[in-house]
């Protein structure tokens, strides 16, 4: 049986701390976390980060004032699960990090302007990674992004993969059934798994409502489908009493996803009215993130063995799905600008 895969957390911040460590412990069993790197060996100074889809969900999105990410105090939380975890900062630790053959993957957590340029280091490395969401700040940051990743895998035995953490395209109710750029691509990536087509036009209206959050902060759009049908999309993330719903109607029914809960247990309702007036629903609670680092390591302990022949990794968690989402999303934002002009979406 082949041994556990090692890999290394890049960042240290509050969702690595509340979110990777824990859920990675769930899968103890599967993974080596060796190493948790961080720009900084302690707390320096304060600045200002966001979790913004876990605040919109519980009251509003607002600003949380914390430290600055560490490695040490990331790694005090990770030693519960993984005794032997190192703590990396600074240049000298990333070097320790890209040059250690032991280590092949790597998940990218960092603040969204900096995390394709550490991903691509990463994977000239020789490193498989998983990146968190958004894939890219736009679509002209992924074509240059994916034109890297494509340089590389031209010279690198293996082709490493490259990943990015879209929980939702992992959440089995979906199975079954700038700021607002960052939450904006969840809600678009369930959209594109629900319809399953490719959105071609969108034409759309963006506003500035809350003067406390980056503009714009609603995005009111209609799009249209490769395969012809149109749909509507509306996003508020200064509303104070957020609901967050998918639903697509058809000739023999409507297919409902709303996000909620059920005795005690945060998920998602998963409603089908048939045209013959009957329905049923179902609760899936949260399991995505943990899902998608699963998949994550099958991938790259497969991906390892079979460098001779090459392996295909997870569609679901290509770098290429967080890119159409940003895509997406970014078509939006500038017809917004342009005042509702129709847009064509970037295919990737």
């Amino acid at each position: 049986m082949a041994s556990s895969p090692n890999i290394a957390i890049m960042g240290a911040g509050i969702f690595v701390k509340t979110q990777y460590i824990p859920r990675l412990a769930e899968i103890s069993n599967l993974i080596v976390l060796k190493a948790i790197w961080s720009r900084s060996e302690v707390n320096t100074e304060p600045q200002f980060l966001l979790r913004r889809f876990n605040c919109f969900i519980q009251s509003r999105i607002s600003y949380l004032c914390a430290f600055q990410e560490s490695a040490r105090a990331a790694v005090e939380i990770a030693r519960r699960h993984f005794p032997d975890v190192e703590c990396k900062w600074g240049d000298k630790g990333l070097n320790e990090i890209l040059n250690d053959e032991s280590i092949i993957g790597a998940a990218v957590v960092l603040a969204g302007q900096t995390q394709v340029e550490m991903s691509l280091k990463l994977l000239k490395a020789g490193k498989h990674v998983l990146q968190e969401k958004p894939a890219a700040a736009s679509a002209r940051e992924i074509e240059a992004a994916l034109s890297g990743y494509k340089s590389i895998c031209a010279k690198t035995p293996g082709q490493p993969i490259w990943a990015v953490a879209e929980n939702y395209r992992f959440e089995p109710a979906f199975e079954e059934g700038g700021f607002i750029l960052d939450m904006g691509v969840h809600f678009i990536a369930g959209l594109r798994m629900l319809v399953g087509s490719e959105v071609a036009t969108v034409s759309a209206r963006t506003s500035h409502v809350d003067t406390i959050l980056p503009p714009p902060d609603n995005i009111s759009a209609v799009f249209q489908l490769e395969n012809g049908c149109s749909g509507v999309f509306a996003m508020v993330v200064s509303s104070r009493s957020p609901k967050v719903v998918w639903r697509v109607v058809g000739l023999t029914g409507t297919l409902q996803i709303q996000r909620g809960s059920e005795d005690g247990r945060h998920g998602y309702l998963v409603s089908f009215f048939g045209g013959d007036g009957q329905s049923k629903s179902s609760f899936h609670a949260f399991s995505g993130v943990t899902e998608e680092l699963k998949v994550f390591i099958r991938d790259i302990t497969q991906a390892s063995l079979k460098k001779e022949c090459g392996y295909e990794a997870e569609p679901r968690l290509t770098f290429l799905e967080g890119a159409r989402d940003v895509a997406l999303l970014d078509a939006m934002l500038e017809s917004g600008r342009k005042k509702g002009a129709q847009v064509e979406v970037k295919q990737f």
